[in-house]
């Protein structure tokens, strides 16, 4: 089985949902926070690929939602720095195995690359439920009623969000 890096955002449900279906699959996670990592543009960009600069973003990031960074309109270097100062606006997960680095969690892809078959039996049925999720995309509904402690990604909550401390 794999050791998977996997860098995403503490608390995030979505992360947390991938992270179970590779553990069940055998893989070996080593999760870093992906908000607090020491980034530059050439590791950063490692992860990217081929993939155009629109899907570099995360599409759930606050800036990104209201329309002040519209990715399909941003190139290539201001997108990694925008990053660099910004880390929520990189889209999740970033993956690295062995010496290939990926962006996003696309089950078919991850599956063809180190396979997400459980390694148990007991674990098909909860496997194949996640499998069945979107676990490309965030799962925290900011239509959804606030609980105490959900995080306000209203104005002036930027301070909460760098520190990662959201639970999405």
């Amino acid at each position: 089985m794999a050791r998977v890096i996997f860098y995403s955002k503490p608390g995030c449900q979505g992360g947390t949902k991938q992270k179970v279906l590779l553990t069940a699959a055998g893989h070996e996670v080593v999760a870093y926070n992906l908000l607090t990592e020491p980034w530059t543009v050439e590791r950063l960009r490692s992860f990217f690929g081929d993939h155009p600069v629109a899907e570099w973003f995360n599409p759930s990031s606050p800036r990104v939602k209201s329309g002040e960074i519209v990715p399909e309109k941003t190139d290539a270097e201001t997108a990694l720095q925008l990053m660099l100062r910004e880390p929520l606006l990189i889209r999740r997960p970033l993956l690295e195995i062995g010496d290939r680095r990926e962006v996003g969690f696309d089950v078919e892809k991850i599956d063809a690359w180190i396979g997400l078959k459980p390694a148990d039996e007991s674990l098909q049925e909860m496997s194949e439920n996640l499998m069945k999720q979107d676990l490309q995309n965030c799962s925290h509904s900011h239509n959804q009623p606030k609980k105490q402690g959900d995080c306000n990604h209203g104005q002036g909550s930027q301070q909460h969000q760098k520190q990662g401390s959201c639970n999405h």
